[in-house]
């Protein structure tokens, strides 16, 4: 009966995986499709001839453009979240002083904040330092809004990593930084990886920020820019289709690389805590 309910429950999760990837894999005939077989063909058939140039039209139209500001401005404003949640979360839970806990819940009031409502505090902030239209201006408020949730995660497994190892390193002679860049850094790792993909997810899909305070295409990301092509290509359906796969590719890419990492560091962090 036991091995019965074993594969009964692995049909169950076999269907559900089809069924979730079963979009993407339809897109992505999709986008190697003409117009003529998208419109007069079955929606579910194979393409008669597969069409790359498809992806070759819309990468030489300029979404290379868009797709590079994207991994940019992600990948800088990944890292300085990670480096400075982990500096706070650092101070906040392996050091004493006085002021820790309320500087806690200040960061923790960050999450109560809706994106929305600051979006015309942070334009008019922005125009007064002459940061509109910059892509630095999208790297900031990326960093800002991503530290609190940030913080959050790595709170548990800052609390519980042994202060043994600590006071080793202080015996030893070595400083606070070198301490925490050597040693408490590389420890913290796993669950680095997670907090790693949540930005990753949250800053390349972010539309509102982008299509608020940048206007030149030169420095649109591709979730703003991808409007142009939508535009663009109106009558090819084929290329909107190869749009929209190169638009979610990383993100899909970087799940897969990311996700033993990712179970591994919300495994530890819960079970530390």
């Amino acid at each position: 009966m036991q091995r019965i309910g074993y594969v009964i429950l692995y049909i169950a999760l076999a269907l559900v995986a089809l069924f979730q990837v079963f979009p993407i894999i339809w897109l992505f005939m999709f986008s190697l499709k003409d117009n003529q077989e998208i419109f007069s063909g079955s929606p579910f058939a194979l393409p008669a001839e597969f069409r790359w140039e498809n992806y070759v039209t819309v990468w030489e139209g300029g979404i290379g453009g868009y797709f590079w500001n994207s991994i940019w401005i992600t990948g800088v404003a990944i890292i300085l979240t990670v480096l400075f949640a982990s500096m706070a979360t650092f101070a906040i839970t392996r050091m004493q002083w006085k002021w820790n806990k309320l500087v806690l819940g200040l960061f923790m009031v960050g999450l109560m904040i809706p994106i929305h409502s600051s979006i015309i505090p942070l334009f008019n902030m922005f125009l007064n330092v002459n940061l509109i239209d910059n892509p630095w201006s999208i790297v900031i408020t990326y960093t800002a809004y991503n530290l609190p949730i940030t913080i959050m995660i790595l709170l548990g497994f800052y609390y519980t990593l042994p202060r043994e190892i600590e006071e080793a390193a202080i015996i030893d002679g070595c400083s606070i930084h070198r301490m925490f860049f050597r040693i408490i850094l590389p420890m913290t790792t796993p669950i680095m990886s997670t907090t790693v993909i949540i930005n990753m997810i949250y800053n390349w899909n972010e539309f509102v920020f982008v299509n608020t305070f940048i206007s030149s295409d030169e420095y649109k990301t591709l979730t703003v820019g991808i409007q142009n092509f939508i535009g663009q290509y109106m009558t090819d359906w084929g290329a909107i289709g190869a749009t929209l796969i190169i638009s979610f590719l990383p993100i899909l890419l970087a799940f897969l690389f990311f996700s033993n990492k990712v179970v591994e560091g919300i495994s530890s962090s819960a079970v530390k805590g």
